[in-house]
């Protein structure tokens, strides 16, 4: 056996014997005879070895070359551009390539983008050899060398349309459909080379779970042309982390466009009387009362703002803190809403509270249980009875049982039934403890019960008024 034979026997890496003995020669030649073969087989042994990687996630930039096998999912258009001090124009072609740990781009240069043009098919695994840069998407790679690998199989998609949980590092010309779930403020801020940039953020949902869009420049003013609850499709977007998140990212080549499409989005919620501190948490529930926005002076001099909102579920109510823009969201007693992301901090009196902030998602499911004045409740900050939900004003304004007698007896009005009167109510459950409060949309009904119902669920109740409550007898 010879030297490069044993050598290339305890050699870990996926290369033939020939591709090696070959690598050696060179090196031999490369040396001017200051290395035997033995030398430099143990030489390029340890070269390939530090440049195989076990998969995309382990390319770095700073590596001086990576050799990895993946599958192509995208071929990019050719081209061309002006080399300084050439005549002959160069030309590239950026394939998309990916394996189970990540994808990255692929930048095919000169003859190599020809034969990415002519030969390469989506689909089809190839072994790459090439140079890890820091591109504007994250990293890329400069291909040097390579060539098919059919034996290999990679369990990755291929589509032109990905879902959020298909989603990884280095993914671009990504497509997604989803249910727009928030939208942000454009915001400015100075460049290197003193020229100003915009950027914003929206919020998307599918059925596999939701992801934060950051639109660049010329695309940022759509946040504001855009509303939450519409349907919309991010078309050539990129993936990039931040903080230990994905987002995806829409430069100047994409665009999000509102579409005709239904896109069903389901938070995983967690009950309120499950949250601890320092969790970030989905919530869902029922707005039972909305504070006045304030405003503070940070410690660098800017003004900022935050609102408080009470939010209930069948399980237990909590306060929220609505920072920067999210305070100036229309909602109020009464409203459904959905908080992605908030976190879980020590409040008030050593109760548990939700911070909202930027990376938080405020939405509002519905708001037609809320009563005729509830828009001008929220914005003078107060709670006022004749509001659908008055049953959920602020403890100081007594027990949920006095808060929602009052209710039901200031919605009535006129057409308040009489002690004694068999009455038959029809409603949303808005408060499922003792009592139950049922909302049909225009009066609020307290009702006495021992019936097992849920937050949200519509129900009818059967029986007899005393003192303003319903006593039932049936509810179903």
């Amino acid at each position: 056996m010879s030297d490069i034979e044993g050598v290339y026997e305890d050699l870990e890496a996926d290369v033939s014997l020939e591709e090696f003995r070959e690598a050696v020669e060179a090196k031999v030649e490369q040396m001017g005879g200051l290395a035997d073969e033995e030398t430099a087989a143990m030489l390029v042994a340890h070269e390939v070895g530090e440049s195989e990687v076990g998969g995309i996630a382990d390319i770095e930039p700073g590596m001086e070359e990576a050799k990895f096998v993946a599958k192509v999912l995208s071929i990019g258009e050719k081209r061309t551009f002006e080399r300084d001090g050439e005549d002959e124009d160069g030309q590239v072609v950026n394939v998309e390539v990916a394996d189970e740990t990540g994808s990255v781009r692929a930048a095919f240069w000169d003859d190599h983008a020809e034969a990415a043009i002519d030969e390469l098919e989506e689909g089809q695994v190839l072994r790459i050899a090439g140079r890890p840069k820091e591109g504007f998407s994250g990293v890329e790679i400069s291909v040097d060398n390579v060539e098919p690998d059919p034996d290999t199989e990679i369990d990755v998609q291929v589509s032109d349309t990905y879902t959020v949980e298909d989603l990884s590092l280095g993914l671009s010309n990504v497509n997604l459909v989803g249910v727009l779930l928030d939208t942000d403020s454009v915001r400015t801020f100075d460049r290197d080379d003193g020229s100003e940039g915009k950027v914003s953020n929206l919020v998307l949902g599918d059925s596999t779970g939701r992801v934060r869009v950051t639109l660049w420049d010329e695309q940022a003013d759509l946040a504001t042309e855009l509303e939450a609850g519409t349907t919309v499709e991010v078309i050539d977007g990129y993936v990039k982390d931040r903080d230990g998140s994905l987002e995806l990212h829409v430069g100047n080549r994409g665009t999000v466009e509102e579409i005709d499409a239904t896109v069903e989005y389901v938070p995983e919620n967690t009950p309120i009387e499950d949250v601890e501190i320092d969790q970030v948490v989905d919530l869902a529930g029922v707005v039972r009362s909305a504070d006045p926005k304030r405003t503070f002076d940070r410690d660098d001099g800017s003004e900022g703002q935050v609102r408080n909102i009470r939010v209930q579920d069948a399980t237990d109510d909590i306060r929220v803190a609505l920072w920067g823009d999210k305070a100036d969201l229309d909602v109020g007693p009464g409203d459904e809403v959905a908080l992605g992301d908030v976190e879980i901090q020590d409040g008030w009196q050593d109760d548990l509270e939700a911070s909202a902030g930027w990376q938080s998602t405020i939405t509002v499911l519905e708001s037609e249980s809320a009563g005729p004045d509830a828009a001008d409740d929220e914005s003078s900050g107060s709670t006022d009875e004749n509001a659908g939900l008055s049953a959920f004003a602020d403890d100081e304004a007594g027990s949920d049982e006095e808060a929602a007698a009052d209710t039901a007896s200031a919605d009535a009005g006129s057409d308040d039934p009489d002690d004694g009167e068999e009455l038959e109510f029809t409603g949303v459950v808005v408060q499922a403890g003792s009592p139950v409060v049922l909302d049909d949309g225009e009066t609020t009904m307290s009702v006495a019960t021992d019936a097992d119902v849920g937050l949200g669920e519509e129900v009818t109740a059967r029986g007899v008024v005393r003192d303003g409550h319903l006593e039932a007898n049936d509810v179903f």
